[in-house]
């Protein structure tokens, strides 16, 4: 990026395995911007309310004793030597934790409770204050940064992301069944579309980014570009 330039918001919401994390974390890297995993916060709280009992086996969340834990859970991010991102729960680099089936299956009702989400909005506005930041997740354009610079939603169809999500795993050694990976795809569209508090939306001035069959390179080009437009126009 040019020196001079102004530094702005990027905002990215889009469904599960959309790839946006991947997008965001790479475009951060070439703008020389902080990148933040929203989603990654979501599921460190819901990794701690997993160790300490606060789920039960039907997936029950107990939402009090979580909620008076809040001010126990610090979460940060630490760049790595390659340039990769971990997610820092209490100080333990929980980044392989944070991605397992198990907390996949249960972020979704953890993101849906009013107070943690109240509490990591205030958290991510935090991160944005001094712009230069790109973020994503679900409300990211909608609820933490309505006003962003710059704003993408990202989206293709569930079978497409499940077998994103299914080759990321094997690719980590973990055992997974596609099957389970569709299934947990699909019921966290539907929770993180229907939810009350700050549900998954399109913000109204977002651009859309299908990228069924983009190729990453194609991704990167279509980004540049549009961030590029955005920048010449302030």
């Amino acid at each position: 990026m040019e020196k001079g330039t102004p530094k702005i918001v990027i905002a990215f919401d889009g469904f599960s395995s959309s790839g946006k994390s991947t997008m965001a974390r790479a475009l951060a890297k070439r703008l020389g911007y902080r990148y933040i995993d929203s989603g990654a916060m979501y599921r460190a709280v819901t990794l701690y309310a997993l160790e300490h009992g606060m789920i039960g086996a039907d997936g029950t969340v107990d939402a009090e004793a979580l909620t008076k834990t809040l001010p126990e859970i610090n979460i940060d991010f630490a760049v790595q030597p390659d340039g990769s991102q971990h997610t820092v729960l209490n100080g333990k680099d929980v980044e392989s934790e944070i991605r397992n089936i198990e907390v996949s299956s249960h972020v979704s009702a953890v993101a849906a409770l009013p107070a943690i989400r109240h509490d990591l909005v205030t958290k991510q506005q935090a991160f944005g204050k001094s712009k230069g930041i790109i973020m994503d997740g679900r409300d990211i354009g909608t609820t933490v940064f309505p006003d962003a610079e710059l704003k993408i939603f990202v989206n293709a169809p569930a079978a497409t992301r499940a077998l994103r999500r299914y080759e990321e795993l094997k690719a980590k050694g973990q055992q997974v069944s596609y099957d389970e990976i569709l299934a947990n795809v699909e019921q966290r569209d539907h929770l993180d579309s229907t939810r009350a508090e700050s549900p998954l939306r399109r913000a109204d001035d977002a651009i859309d980014l299908d990228n069924s069959d983009m190729t990453i390179a194609q991704q990167d080009a279509w980004l540049d570009k549009v961030v590029a437009e955005r920048l010449k126009a302030l």
